[in-house]
């Protein structure tokens, strides 16, 4: 059955890009997915970056059937009990500063979306800064301000978008300064471009607090607090695209918590639903009656069910009740501990990164050249994957080669120490292999 349905896959699935394994797969559970041959695999990009606790924990399946007793759906106006209970809960423990009023939808290209349309309506412009190295979804406007990739081929863009820059400590644009200096420099220069072509329309700055699919770059402080001001400075919203780095992933409530730093809108997706679709954009009481007022509109089919809310509330209560936040900090202090001595044993391991349990591994030919090493980063991470570890890479020439590393929150020291055997055992294997004069 398997062997016809890998066929079925061939003949009948549209190819949509990104990385795409061999088998079919069946089952997960916590840190493990199993494929259609019953083979398991540590799965440390905790799906799409999306099961924060874990696989289908039971708190999650419960939630569905739940939403199975009660309904799945309502007709758009009609607001659910739940979702009031699931806003509430993130005003009161989990939304920074003032921002307090939630919409919920599906997506985080959609919540992408759902906050530019907001900034341009409250503002009155449509000129919206991005960093480089940004991933902030697929659809329409989100693809426009998405620049990890992706970008040809798709016709012509909204118009008004400009890039930051993003700050890298270990690939720095300007050279000769130290981590916040060159960060801040590149600010400076970017805005200095943006002030002179810019048409007085000004929108948003919309920012992942940890760049992820650019490498897993962690900006220092003092660049957020010099966006929050560039953006008041022009009258601009300041967006923070949180779906990676909220609800415990980096080890605090949110990257706005970390950096100190409150935006005007904040977008929510992947670490909210636990891997259900969920997503969400809150904003302050003061920018959502402006914004009624103007009659803003984002009316879907699924907007507000159920079905969501449930499994949101549940993954809420779980990483509070667990104590996950804290976890996330633990664990991922135990995971780049034993990266960091993978790196003593390894020349090609360049660089460790990242806050809490995202994580970021860079490959080099040699720590002298920092010259991406994409041949071996894809040998191994194709090793590690046969040998029962699946972890995503960002391979972009102008970017380096990086794991992405990003267990759920629930991940064990066992779990981690099998999985960093697999890497080591991976990499030993792909440089045998290639030889270190061939590493490219």
């Amino acid at each position: 059955m398997s062997e016809e349905l890998r066929q079925a896959a061939k003949e009948y699935l549209v190819r949509y890009g990104g990385d795409s394994f061999p088998n079919l797969f069946r089952t997960a559970k916590g840190t493990v997915v199993t494929d259609s041959d019953g083979r398991e695999y540590l799965d440390f990009t905790s799906g799409q970056m999306c099961a924060t606790i874990g696989h289908n924990h039971p708190a999650i399946v419960e939630a569905v059937n739940r939403a199975g007793q009660k309904a799945f759906h309502f007709f758009s106006g009609m607001i659910p009990e739940v979702v009031v209970e699931l806003a509430r809960t993130l005003a009161q423990d989990w939304l920074p500063g003032d921002l307090e009023r939630t919409i919920f939808i599906n997506t985080g290209s959609e919540a992408t979306e759902v906050a530019l349309r907001m900034a341009k309506m409250y503002t009155d412009g449509y000129e919206v800064l991005v960093l480089g190295g940004s991933w902030h979804g697929i659809t329409g406007g989100a693809s426009a301000v998405s620049m990890a990739s992706d970008r040809k081929g798709y016709g012509v863009p909204p118009p008004g978008v400009f890039v930051i820059p993003e700050p890298n400590a270990y690939r720095p644009y300007v050279a000769g300064m130290n981590e916040e200096e060159a960060a801040l420099a590149n600010l400076d220069i970017a805005l200095k471009m943006f002030d002179m072509q810019s048409a007085g329309r000004g929108a948003a700055i919309l920012v992942e607090p940890v760049i992820s699919a650019g490498g897993v770059l962690v900006p220092p402080p003092a660049f957020m607090r010099a966006l929050r001001k560039a953006a008041d400075d022009r009258g601009m919203l300041l967006i923070f695209d949180e779906a990676q780095t909220a609800f415990g992933r980096i080890g605090t409530r949110t990257g706005a918590e970390y950096f100190d730093v409150v935006p005007d809108i904040m977008t929510m997706s992947k670490t909210l639903g636990g891997g259900l679709p969920l997503a969400a954009v809150a904003t302050t009481a003061a920018i959502e009656e402006v914004l009624h007022d103007k009659h803003f509109t984002f009316y879907t089919s699924h907007v507000s069910d159920p079905l969501g809310a449930e499994v949101g509330l549940a993954v809420l209560k779980v990483i509070a009740e667990e104590q996950l936040v804290a976890r996330s900090r633990q664990m991922g202090a135990y995971l780049r501990g034993r990266l960091e001595e993978l790196q003593q044993r390894h020349e090609v391991i360049g660089d460790v990164r990242g806050l809490g349990l995202l994580l970021g591994v860079e490959l080099v030919r040699d720590r002298a050249s920092r010259l991406p090493a994409h041949k071996l980063g894809a040998l191994t991470t194709a090793k590690c994957f046969e040998k029962g570890l699946s972890m995503n890479i960002r391979r972009r020439p102008e970017r380096g080669s990086v794991w992405r590393i990003a267990p759920p929150l629930t991940v064990s020291t066992d779990e981690i120490d099998r999985a960093v055997d697999i890497l080591d055992k991976s990499l030993r294997d792909s440089l045998a292999e290639i030889g270190t004069a061939g590493i490219e």
